[in-house]
């Protein structure tokens, strides 16, 4: 989903970039935000859309849509990735292997203990897609009233993300730095969630409040998701420091990946907790506790200075020493 979005969005950025030979100005950051510009208005935008339509259709050509879209993606990386068709025998050099490539992501503690703060970025941002509409039937009368308020919350998202993305970047980057606007970014999207917990439900406040609350945490959450990816997906580049990077972007999706599915099960079972104990609030404040943690861990090595880039020496020095380990 989101995770594909991104890299695509980096690799579309760059191209068009090269095409309008911009490359040398933008600089990575700005072909992430100009890639997400464009993976938000499919991703954010369209493609839910066409998800809640085909889903009112049949869920079985909801499943052969998705299965086709996945099939002709795979086939397409096949014949547009590039071979490698170096002659390693006319070199001395060795082929790394993968298992080593990954053990040297793995020592990587910095990005390491980055990919598990951002975990909570992942769990809060996907409510989008789980949380907030199971909400939104659960404030509506009716399926079709549903449907119609899980189309809004989409359309919000996708609008604040397309419209906003550029200027929201180039305003936190402006006035706090990309390392500080993560933790920023973290926190408003903790705060995203407030509204859902002062009108957990249609019944106290009126339906009129909660479809409020719910619109506005869905818009919440889009100006935070703005604020955090392009720094976020720029500090796995500058924490590899430009060594194996796409390894860096594998492991760091593997990580998030997992802390997906355990948020979205946990999700899923706080719900039915709050409904059973009769405090429906209770997904909310876990939400908002988790994305503090979240916050704090991202200030915190900010302060530590964690997510720096590393200097020229350091990082060869990093390089030495990883290689006299390689050489032992």
């Amino acid at each position: 989903g989101i995770i594909l979005w991104l890299i695509v969005g980096g690799v579309i950025g760059w191209l068009a970039s090269m095409i309008m030979r911009t490359d040398a100005q933008q600089g990575i950051l700005l072909n992430i935000v100009v890639g997400i510009v464009g993976a938000f208005i499919g991703g954010f935008l369209i493609g839910p859309l066409v998800g809640v339509a085909l889903m009112a259709f049949d869920f079985q050509v909801t499943s052969a849509v998705a299965a086709g879209v996945f099939g002709v993606l795979t086939v397409a990386q096949i014949l547009a990735l590039p071979r490698d068709r170096r002659d390693r025998r006319a070199t001395a050099e060795p082929r790394p292997s993968v298992l080593a490539d990954w053990r040297t992501v793995a020592s990587n503690r910095r990005f390491v203990l980055f990919s598990c703060a951002m975990i909570g970025s992942y769990v809060l941002s996907f409510q989008v897609y789980l949380a907030l509409p199971l909400h939104a039937a659960s404030i509506t009368s009716s399926e079709q009233a549903s449907t119609y308020l899980v189309a809004a919350v989409f359309v919000v998202t996708g609008v604040i993300a397309v419209a906003g993305q550029l200027r929201i970047t180039a305003w936190f980057r402006s006035r706090f730095g990309p390392t500080r606007s993560l933790s920023l970014g973290m926190a408003l999207m903790t705060v995203a969630f407030v509204p859902l917990l002062a009108v957990p439900t249609a019944t106290l406040t009126g339906q009129v409040a909660a479809i409020a609350a719910l619109l506005l945490a869905a818009a919440g959450l889009a100006i935070a998701t703005a604020t955090v990816f392009p720094f976020e997906m720029d500090t796995v580049v500058s924490l590899s420091g430009n060594r194996l990077v796409a390894t860096h972007y594998g492991l760091y999706n593997t990580v998030v990946g997992v802390g997906i599915l355990a948020g979205n099960l946990g999700t899923g079972a706080l719900m039915s907790l709050g409904n059973r104990l009769g405090f429906p609030a209770l997904i909310w404040l876990v939400l908002i506790i988790v994305g503090s943690g979240a916050a704090l861990a991202l200030r915190a090595l900010h302060r530590a200075g964690a997510l720096s880039v590393p200097e020229p020496a350091a990082r060869e020095a990093d390089v030495a020493v990883e290689a006299g380990g390689d050489r032992r």
